[in-house]
């Protein structure tokens, strides 16, 4: 377990795949849109290896041509069908220990997601953890192009020490997130990439949120 993270006062957040677990989701709602191709289904094997940042990738990766249909009506699409779905997804196994842990801790905590900001506060509200967080921060749109953009303006509003905070996610994403702003990270192999893949990065990977209080205990 790495030690590095002890001395961590600042905890970003990823939300999709990190607290929320909403894997099941994302897979089924993919594949509403590939059976409406004729394409081939995703598995959840296949979704971890494939699914990356910006998802426009991810896309073509699944089957998608963009040179048929835009890739905007696809992600809109596709958000069709994950919000209506959204509100069967539970919140990871010890996700709500690890916000108690480290509010108890005197940690200040936010999310940085690539989330619509409207639907993520909503979503945030309705699990009872919104109060855990001092900012929330989501992207303008539902295209899902990543976050390092609405990265920097988190750490300039909140004033976080860039050698005291961790970020905490679950895609290879998170960690060039973490290496752009010059921050720590931890990723969680318990939501959309594999284990194998986030170990590729050089950060500490951890399984599930349970073991959260080994790493900065």
């Amino acid at each position: 377990m790495p030690t590095t993270l002890t001395h961590c006062r600042n905890i970003i957040w990823d939300w999709n795949g990190t607290l929320l677990n909403d894997l099941d989701v994302c897979i089924e709602a993919i594949n509403r849109l590939l059976q409406r191709r004729r394409l081939a289904p995703m598995t959840r094997e296949r979704y971890l290896e494939i699914f990356t940042f910006p998802v426009q990738h991810y896309y073509t990766e699944a089957g998608f041509d963009f040179t048929r249909e835009p890739y905007e009506e696809v992600a809109v699409e596709f958000m069709d069908h994950y919000l209506t779905m959204v509100g069967e997804a539970g919140l990871h196994q010890g996700a709500g220990a690890s916000l108690e842990y480290f509010r108890n801790s005197g940690k200040q905590q936010i999310i940085l997601s690539a989330m619509e900001q409207t639907e993520l506060r909503k979503l945030a509200g309705e699990h009872n953890i919104a109060a855990y967080f001092s900012h929330i921060f989501g992207i303008s749109d539902h295209l899902a192009h990543g976050k390092i953009s609405i990265a920097g303006q988190a750490l300039r509003e909140t004033g976080f020490r860039k050698e005291e905070t961790c970020l905490i996610g679950d895609t290879l994403h998170d960690a060039e997130v973490a290496s752009a702003l010059g921050i720590h990270c931890l990723l969680v192999a318990d939501g959309h990439q594999s284990e194998s893949r986030l170990s590729a990065s050089g950060y500490p990977v951890i399984r599930s949120l349970i073991e959260i209080g080994k790493v900065f205990g």
